[in-house]
């Protein structure tokens, strides 16, 4: 099933890897419950064979990288952290 029939933004497709993770908790709560309705609702969705209505699809415009200021954050935290201990 795509992602955009599921009602899913790229974002919320992305692996989970420590870095996310931890960018993941620094969202604003209202963001992180958001995602988290999206991927319930996916998930559910897929359970029962089903896309959503054509017109509740993630729309281009509409999927905005709601993570990557994090992530980026989250990154350049990591590499100074690890000159830092090359030190």
């Amino acid at each position: 099933m795509a992602a955009k029939a599921s009602g899913l933004m790229r974002d919320d497709t992305l692996h989970e890897d420590d870095d996310v993770k931890e960018a993941l908790k620094r969202l604003p709560e209202h963001v992180y419950n958001e995602r988290v309705f999206r991927i319930k609702r996916a998930l559910d969705l897929s359970l029962k064979h089903q896309i959503l209505p054509k017109d509740q699809w993630v729309k281009y415009e509409e999927d905005h990288p709601y993570l990557e200021p994090y992530l980026k954050e989250v990154i350049r935290e990591r590499h100074e952290r690890e000159a830092w201990n090359r030190k």
